[in-house]
């Protein structure tokens, strides 16, 4: 007696499914690991180019006013006219808000005047990722 082949139904096992969850899951798993670091070099990209803005903006601060805001005055004094001394000969607003002194980690920019490391100017720089100042992590003018 001859059997009839029989026939195959034409879908998955669930070894298949299960198997092709589980390369999808490692892509996906891969690919969030390799992003976060795309992430953290943008972040730092970001905070040196806000770095050099401030630089130059501060450049033009001291061509009005005839000298750096104080380490008191701040950044903000590009922001909004400077109280106290010195009082700059002459003002105009350099940045158009407070966000623009603020780190890709939501912390200020730190301003020193005159610089622990550029003692004839300032210094300016984010204590990056960590938080803390002098780490390597810091992203600065110097």
């Amino acid at each position: 007696m001859k059997r009839l082949p029989t026939q195959r139904s034409r879908g998955y096992t669930l070894m298949e499914m299960i198997l092709v969850l589980g390369i999808i899951a490692l892509l996906l798993g891969t690919g969030a690991f390799v992003m976060k670091g795309v992430m953290g070099s943008a972040d730092d990209g970001r905070a040196s180019a806000d770095i050099k803005t401030l630089d130059a903006s501060l450049i033009r601060y001291k061509i009005n006013a005839g000298w750096y805001p104080s380490t008191q005055q701040g950044l903000e004094a590009l922001v909004k006219r400077p109280s106290g001394n010195p009082a700059p000969k002459k003002w105009q607003q350099l940045l158009k808000n407070d966000q623009n002194l603020i780190d890709p980690w939501g912390r200020p920019y730190q301003y020193r005047q005159p610089g622990k490391f550029n003692t004839d100017s300032y210094d300016i720089f984010s204590t990056g990722p960590d938080g803390q100042e002098g780490t390597e992590d810091d992203i600065t003018n110097w």
